[in-house]
């Protein structure tokens, strides 16, 4: 977005360039660069196993992403940043992308594309369950986050995306039914924050 002056004989100055511009295209390659060292970090040898490498980044970046999506709306309310809110489907999506990135690594290198061994371990492993089930929510949410969507669904379409909160929680114990006891550090920092964020909701709710 630009503005326009006018000097003092009358005459229109040139549009001035608004930061909040680059903001979007900025936000876009800090949220990619994740997935960018990664490539460079397997493609130098910089992981002992590249396959569990990968799978951890992607999958944490996907937590990661699911946070900071929710955080936008306390962001925009609290610092009463209007603009922030233009981020929110974008970094959605973002979170989708890395999580689509996990889950194909997952198949594809973990699983050798052996399918049947791949359902095999859905259904028998609890934690990949819970994984599948938060990788369909995301994308029901990413096939539903356009306007199109948007005037399909009506007043039913904040209902479907307000169950992200449930995703991000189904994510986070995901993550921590697969880490070992000694490693509950960064877990445990992700549910405070989901915590932190819940009941910022609640009581916004209760307020209400």
């Amino acid at each position: 977005m630009h503005s326009q002056s006018v000097n003092k004989e009358g005459a229109v100055a040139k549009p001035v360039l608004s930061p909040a511009r680059f903001l979007k295209p900025l936000v876009f390659i800090v949220a990619l660069l994740p997935a960018v060292f990664a490539v460079y970090g397997v493609a130098n040898s910089q992981y002992v196993d590249p396959v569990e490498s990968l799978l951890k980044i992607t999958g944490e970046w996907g937590l990661r992403f699911l946070l900071i999506t929710l955080c936008v709306t306390p962001v925009q309310i609290i610092f009463k940043w209007v603009g922030v809110a233009k981020l929110r489907r974008m970094l959605g999506l973002f979170a989708f992308f890395y999580a689509t990135m996990h889950l194909a690594i997952w198949v594809v290198l973990d699983q050798g594309l052996d399918l049947q061994e791949a359902v095999n371990a859905i259904v028998e492993k609890k934690f990949i369950t819970l994984g599948i089930t938060v990788w369909v929510g995301l994308l029901v949410l990413a096939v539903t986050s356009n306007r199109w969507s948007v005037r399909k669904l009506g007043r039913k379409w904040k209902s479907v995306h307000n169950s992200v909160y449930v995703l991000t929680v189904l994510a986070v114990v995901h993550f921590v039914w697969q880490v070992k006891a000694s490693e509950l550090l960064e877990p445990t920092a992700y549910l405070g924050a989901l915590a932190v964020l819940l009941v910022w909701r609640f009581m916004r709710m209760v307020k209400r």
